[in-house]
């Protein structure tokens, strides 16, 4: 065997046989760099991510620039990303003068972005928790009116920086009440990272009880504390098959200085591939891109397997 056959494809039992990768290197990777990325190299960041096989790419946020300059060109980059095909571009809105602004552009997936805690409610959208999911209704409904996918993202499910341990029924009365307005799909957030398998396990199964079903869930690893595959292998046991992951483990949470980002997509696709499970993504193409990014920035991709695969072809 050679060392291009790695790694070696060993199944396991109960587990999925495709997982979907929600890409989110464009938006909450980017999102968190100190200097804006140039719209010409964002675009061709998604195109390449598009190449090697993803599916799903979050693209940009139609938020105020205000708040994120970082992707204050919106309007300009999703324009340039026509023409990838069958490559479905979620966006980000905060309110319904985003989403007017996404729908003006041809958006037809949005995302809205709840919190499971009344501090992290108050510090991220100023709001109670019940004054923003007040805000998500109009914002949902409009959209489903429009005909457009809507996921709805819910932050700190598994802890928070100010509160501690979050207990679960709060979490899933948020997660119910965002699948009341509309919300086609839940990303279940673990913001600061400080997930455990079985925290994950009993969670979903909480939500199953109350309604949810786990094929309108998925998971949003961070991997503060290195339990981001552990975590996530836990949620395709019980049959999750929505994961999110940044290319190149873009990205990061500024309410935990420890944070080491979102997951990285090649160390998922080296997971996910070793376990015969399809993703449909090339991981040599996935992790030249990533190393390109990088260069982009200036740094190198925290990403194990970018580095140890970019290393090999030295």
């Amino acid at each position: 065997m050679t060392a291009d056959a790695l790694p070696m494809v060993v199944p396991a039992r109960g587990l999925p046989a495709r997982v979907r990768i929600h890409e989110v290197g464009a938006r909450d990777g980017l999102q968190n760099e100190q200097r804006a990325v140039p719209t010409e190299v964002k675009a061709e960041f998604v195109r390449r991510l598009a190449e090697a096989g993803l599916t799903t790419i979050e693209a940009t946020s139609f938020v105020h620039p205000k708040w994120v300059p970082q992707l204050a060109d919106a309007e300009q980059l999703f324009p340039q990303l026509a023409g990838l095909g069958d490559v479905d571009l979620p966006v980000l809105v905060p309110n319904r003068r985003g989403l007017e602004r996404a729908l003006a552009l041809g958006a037809r997936r949005i995302a809205v972005f709840a919190s499971a805690t009344e501090s992290f409610a108050k510090a991220n959208l100023n709001r109670t928790l019940d004054e923003s999911l007040a805000v998500f209704e109009p914002v949902v409904r409009q959209a489903k009116d429009a005909g457009v996918h809507v996921r709805g993202y819910v932050s700190m499910c598994f802890g928070d920086p100010w509160e501690g341990a979050v207990p679960l029924g709060q979490v899933a009365r948020v997660c119910t009440a965002l699948r009341d307005m509309g919300c086609d799909e839940l990303s279940l957030g673990d913001t600061i990272g400080v997930a455990t398998p079985g925290h994950v396990r009993e969670l979903l199964a909480l939500l199953n009880e109350q309604g949810v079903p786990t094929n309108e869930i998925g998971v949003h690893f961070h991997d503060t504390y290195g339990q981001a595959l552990a975590n996530t292998l836990a949620a395709l046991q019980h049959g999750v098959t929505t994961v999110d992951a940044s290319a190149g483990g873009l990205g990061g949470c500024p309410y935990a200085k420890s944070a080491t980002g979102n997951l990285a997509t090649e160390d998922l696709v080296w997971m996910l591939h070793g376990l015969g499970i399809e993703t449909g993504v090339d991981l040599g193409r996935l992790t030249a891109t990533s190393v390109w990014m990088a260069e982009q920035l200036g740094r190198p991709s925290p990403s194990r397997t970018v580095r140890a695969l970019s290393h090999k072809d030295q």
